[in-house]
């Protein structure tokens, strides 16, 4: 496979697990603020997935609707989801040799579907939770054509790639926006609502309640995301996938770039099997993350250097 054919669908890969995670959070975080006094505010999504300076965050903080459409539709935005969405289409339409018609058919329907305008009164206005729900069965709809009709071969490989590599940094940045709830000194009676926020932006609140069948407790909540290999949007079942593909492509690679490659994603791998988290020590977690995301990046500008031709 050509280099920039193999970089157009890992990157088509990156920009929609990218949407997947934003649309989620940003409804997760819209109930938050209509469910929870302590809510901390939109402030941190502002400050990681829009380009606003902190004098314009400071005056769209408490506009909702402005705040939504801003992450979501807001074209001038270039990390909104619109963009990740549009970005991807154009990727998914340079390479259709090597991706299946349905593939193509699912995406450019996502598109035309975030560019109604009822769609993004719906989700600004009207009712934000029902209006994002239109956008993220969209998602889900291009993952599972993804997964029913493409065949297994190499550009399958680097969308994969792609797709948890992104689940993995985003993974990391979810836990590093609600650090606050792993504080032993946030302690409640309950468990901290934070918490249950925490796992449903990762789909994983059902999970988290069928196996631990108590309480929130946030060792638990941390132990779930970060180790747990049946959990789809754990560190932990990225990494593995992540670590598969990286072998599937060791025929096809040059044996140089292949031990580079898989020598980084073993190291990022293990750092964080081993790295034996609990809930309380902030400082020790603070480290793990920023560690953990630092080494993903190096495993980007390996993917990078080694196998798409860019420095």
């Amino acid at each position: 496979m050509l280099s920039r054919v193999a970089d157009t669908i890992y990157w088509l890969g990156r920009y929609m697990e990218r949407t997947q995670s934003m649309l989620q959070v940003v409804r997760i975080s819209y109930i938050t603020s209509q469910d929870e006094q302590r809510y901390l505010g939109w402030k941190p999504l502002l400050n990681n997935y829009g380009d606003l300076t902190r004098e314009e965050i400071n005056e769209t903080v408490r506009d909702t609707a402005q705040i939504i459409g801003h992450l979501v539709f807001d074209k001038s935005n270039a990390v909104s989801a619109y963009n990740n969405i549009m970005h991807g289409r154009e990727n998914a339409r340079a390479v259709q040799d090597h991706i299946t018609k349905e593939v193509w058919q699912s995406l450019n329907e996502y598109y035309h579907t975030i560019r109604q305008e009822e769609v993004a009164r719906h989700a600004t206005v009207e009712d934000p939770v029902s209006g994002l729900d239109i956008l993220l069965r969209q998602g889900l709809l291009f993952s599972g054509t993804v997964q029913h009709t493409m065949p297994r071969d190499e550009g399958y490989v680097f969308l994969n790639m792609g797709k948890y590599l992104e689940r993995a940094i985003q993974t990391t940045d979810i836990i590093r926006l609600n650090q606050h709830a792993f504080s032993q000194s946030e302690q409640h009676p309950m468990g901290a609502p934070e918490l249950r926020y925490v796992l449903y932006a990762l789909y994983g609140h059902e999970l988290y309640s069928k196996t631990y069948k108590g309480i929130l407790d946030a060792e638990s909540v941390l132990h779930m995301i970060v180790y747990n290999q049946d959990f789809p949007h754990s560190l932990s079942y990225s990494l593995r996938q992540l670590m598969r593909g990286c072998e599937r492509l060791k025929d096809k690679s040059l044996p140089a770039s292949y031990e580079q490659l898989r020598f980084l994603v073993g190291k990022v791998k293990n750092s964080v099997t081993y790295s034996g988290l609990q809930a309380g020590n902030e400082a020790l977690l603070d480290q793990f993350l920023l560690q953990t995301r630092n080494e993903l990046l190096e495993v980007t500008a390996a993917l990078n250097k080694y196998y798409f031709g860019n420095s």
